[in-house]
């Protein structure tokens, strides 16, 4: 497993983010802290920071992780308070059973025999509950429990098959025929990823057969996860997921031994454009609905771009581990590089019947087309976010050529059916007949180094390589620099960080914006004109 060495280390000085809020306890317990933040502690009781202590692996970090988990066991080892759900539970004993070696070192005979029996106690309640896990990655950390529990202690052995069964059932349902699930969280997939390759590993290193099924899902995962990889070998961040640890996602697709490569399709609803050093990649569908409108995002037609092994155009990013505000305010359009009419997201945010914010009137219907050209790729998308509130459809389109030096790209928002006239003449009327105002922004990496050249026609971007990408527009009333941040699990704060932001107002049916990105010393590329935008229609 791989940990976050940085993370580790802030644990053992009493650094903890707990929800979004900072304690700091150093020479305290782990449940001491924690218990002075409300609703946090379901974030430690997977027991995930055993592999951030394991990183650190000095004799320190081992004596601070077996005092931990002793005082877990006290505290809540008979079965009630927080932690007792089928997931955590699953999680939690995976962590267990794999550092079992890390926790059992040095210690005495009553330490290990209170460790095994706690073990034991929670690989029988997991076998009576795990089938009640809600379907997605918890039943998956459920029944990897399971599972490994009952390979791994004695008197467990007949609950293997049953969970077999069920995970078995679970990778053909749960995992789509193009490798992708509901979520369509590229780092839970990662996650979904590695507890069927943990499951495969151990049942082969047991002697037990190993599902086709199982294998299969493996399999069709595999290119997924390559399509949503960016050229510094890091997930694009869309829907609460994240980058992924360093290492990570190479170790789990070389777990899968295969070496097929996505094409140039959409997979788990993300356009993937990559050449020479440089990837672009686009979220080109509805935000996921159902179980999982809890933690989508309005991220629709935003995009991540990377050169080499630096990110240059990313997304805020899930601001779930700073607090309620925070990812509330990732979740939202203006947190994606993407257009926004200004005080609306492409999804709205409200309030379920459960007190969770679910996202709701989002697009309908999205569109998208990968196409060769001469000297490169193009994608072309359009989503209806805003045509019921504004009349207008949002339509991208984005080109990237072979060398992989140059991005042309166009927003343009438009009335593509003579009943969206009306709806959009009322809009105008709300404000005025000024315009209905709309930006887009482009966040940087806190990375980048970003100021407006001389003029203010275009904006030049350095990374901290060098390397620099000089970004050029037409169509914008105004174009200028605005802070930004960028939010990532494992940081105790947000980083701050800039973005370029394109604003105006639209006035008529149809709004063109047209932008560029190209390395210095390139050829600035020309800004394309499109053919008619009513070829796209719903």
């Amino acid at each position: 497993m791989i940990g976050h060495y940085a993370r580790g280390r802030q644990l053992l000085a009493g650094n903890f983010l707990f929800a979004g809020q900072l304690v700091e306890a150093p020479e305290t317990s782990m449940w001491d802290a924690v218990a002075d933040v409300p609703g946090a502690a379901m974030d430690v009781h997977g027991f995930a920071w055993l592999d951030d202590l394991a990183a650190v692996g000095d004799n320190k970090a081992r004596i601070t992780a077996q005092a931990w988990l002793h005082d877990w066991i006290d505290r809540f080892g008979n079965g009630s308070g927080d932690g007792w759900t089928p997931d955590v539970t699953g999680r939690r004993l995976i962590r267990w059973i794999a550092h079992g070696f890390f926790l059992l070192r040095g210690a005495d005979k009553t330490a290990s025999e209170t460790y095994f029996r706690s073990a034991a106690q929670q690989a029988i309640f997991l076998s009576k509950r795990w089938k009640s896990a809600r379907p997605g990655l918890p039943r998956f950390e459920a029944v990897a429990g399971m599972i490994y529990a009952g390979l791994s202690l004695q008197g467990l052995e007949d609950r293997v098959a049953p969970a077999v069964a069920m995970l078995t059932r679970d990778c053909a349902s749960l995992i789509g025929p193009d490798g992708g699930v509901a979520s369509r969280n590229p780092e839970e997939l990662l996650e979904i990823l590695t507890l069927l390759s943990w499951v495969e590993t151990a049942l082969t290193d047991t002697g037990h057969p190993v599902p086709d099924a199982l294998r299969a899902a493996m399999t069709r995962v595999a290119p997924t996860l390559r399509a949503l990889r960016h050229a510094d070998g890091a997930l694009a961040r869309f829907h609460g997921g994240g980058r992924g640890l360093d290492g990570w996602l190479d170790q789990a697709l070389a777990a899968v031994g295969t070496i097929e490569q996505p094409d140039r399709t959409l997979h788990m609803g993300y356009g993937r454009l990559a050449s020479g050093r440089t990837t672009v990649i686009m979220d080109v569908a509805p935000p996921p609905g159902g179980a999982y409108a809890a933690q989508a995002h309005a991220s629709t037609l935003a995009m991540e771009v990377t050169s080499g092994r630096r990110p240059l155009i990313v997304n805020c990013g899930s601001g779930v581990s700073f607090g309620p505000d925070w990812r509330r305010a990732g979740r939202a359009t203006p947190s994606h590089s993407t257009l926004s009419i200004e005080g609306r997201s492409s999804s709205l945010l409200e309030v379920g019947r459960h007190g969770a914010e679910i996202m709701t009137n989002g697009p309908k219907e999205v569109q998208s087309e990968i196409t060769a050209l001469r000297d490169g790729h193009r994608l072309a998308t359009a989503h209806d976010g805003y045509r019921v509130s504004h009349g207008l459809t949002h339509v991208r389109t984005v080109e990237l050529t072979s060398d992989g030096r140059a991005i042309a790209g166009e927003d343009l928002l438009t009335i593509l059916d003579e009943k969206d006239e009306p709806v959009f003449d009322r809009a105008l009327d709300a404000e005025t007949l000024q315009g209905i105002p709309w930006s887009i922004r482009f966040h940087l990496h806190p990375e980048v180094e970003a100021a407006v050249d001389l003029g203010g026609a275009a904006v030049s971007l350095t990374q901290k390589s060098g390397e620099i990408w000089v970004f050029r527009q037409d169509g914008a009333q105004e174009m200028g620099l605005q802070p930004s941040v960028y939010l990532e699990n494992g940081r105790l704060r947000p980083r701050a960080a800039q973005q370029v932001v394109l604003s105006g107002r639209s006035l008529s049916y149809a709004t063109r914006i047209r932008w560029s990105l190209s390395k210095a010393q390139d050829t600035p590329i020309a800004l394309r004109d499109v053919d008619d935008p009513t070829a796209l229609e719903f």
